[in-house]
């Protein structure tokens, strides 16, 4: 299971979720020193607002945090995604919330740190899963998302063709698919616009394959275009379109994310 969640925690800190609608009625839910203290320090319910709940002791007690209901038109269904940055060590629950499985996978996916470079602090901040929610299923796509991540923000340098195959061939064997990658005379025959477009470069092209599952069940083919970013060939982009050249390559990274998805032991029927 994901490292940003944990199945259960007696002393969990609870979370709050208030929007501007229902402020008056969760403040209702606290104690009369957590709701004096918010009112005092002006907690409405805005969207994004947080507000850590100190106790008698000075242990934090709760955490209220301000978040617009699923009902407006312009709530950001991820918005639980900034806590994993906002809140201290420890452990917290989800104290009431109207999607609890949205909020936990925002939640994980907030925690997320690219790290090939310069290796960060993992979230201190872990989450139990609230009731009814299958962490396994939720871990799969937070570790898919994580890759896609990965792939894109790696800069062009480390991300040629061999590298993106070799990704491409770590997840193949994670979960024991076929893997070939077609390159060469075979592309240029095969493939000659793939070999077209790459054969400007030192770093040879080559188109990436791998099949997994029950040949008896439907066939689903899954497509990325994963044309890795090289400052050699002809340049016919402005200034503008050259700045995101390195992500030419999220097709890929993309269509590798869900491929993790559907092969997870926690996607099976």
């Amino acid at each position: 299971m994901h490292p940003a969640f944990v199945k259960s925690a007696r002393d969990a800190v609870p979370i709050w979720f208030a929007s501007r609608r229902d402020a008056a009625s969760v403040l209702g839910k606290l104690d009369a020193g957590a709701r004096a203290f918010a009112k005092a320090a002006g907690f409405e319910g805005r969207a994004g607002e947080y507000l850590p709940l100190p106790g008698k002791n000075g242990a934090l007690t709760g955490v209220l945090f301000g978040q617009d209901s699923r009902r407006e038109p312009q709530a950001d269904q991820f918005a639980a995604g900034r806590l994993a940055d906002l809140l201290p060590g420890g452990t917290y629950r989800f104290a009431n919330v109207e999607e609890p499985r949205l909020a936990a996978l925002a939640f994980a996916l907030g925690a997320y740190k690219f790290g090939r470079y310069r290796k960060g602090k993992a979230g201190a901040a872990k989450l139990v899963l609230p009731d009814g929610v299958d962490g396994e299923e939720l871990s799969a796509i937070v570790e898919a998302v994580a890759l896609a991540r990965d792939l894109i923000n790696t800069p062009s340098n480390d991300m040629g063709p061999a590298d993106l195959e070799a990704a491409a061939r770590r997840l193949a064997k994670q979960h024991r698919a076929k893997f070939a990658a077609i390159g060469g005379a075979r592309l240029a025959k095969g493939f000659p616009l793939v070999q077209a477009v790459g054969g400007g470069s030192d770093r040879a092209p080559r188109l990436i394959d791998f099949s997994w599952g029950n040949p008896k069940h439907p066939k689903i083919t899954l497509v990325g275009k994963g044309v890795c970013f090289d400052t050699g060939g002809l340049d016919i982009k402005n200034d503008a379109g050259m700045l995101n050249m390195k992500k030419d390559m999220g097709g890929a990274a993309t269509a590798l994310a869900l491929a993790h998805m559907l092969m997870s032991p926690a996607s099976d029927p």
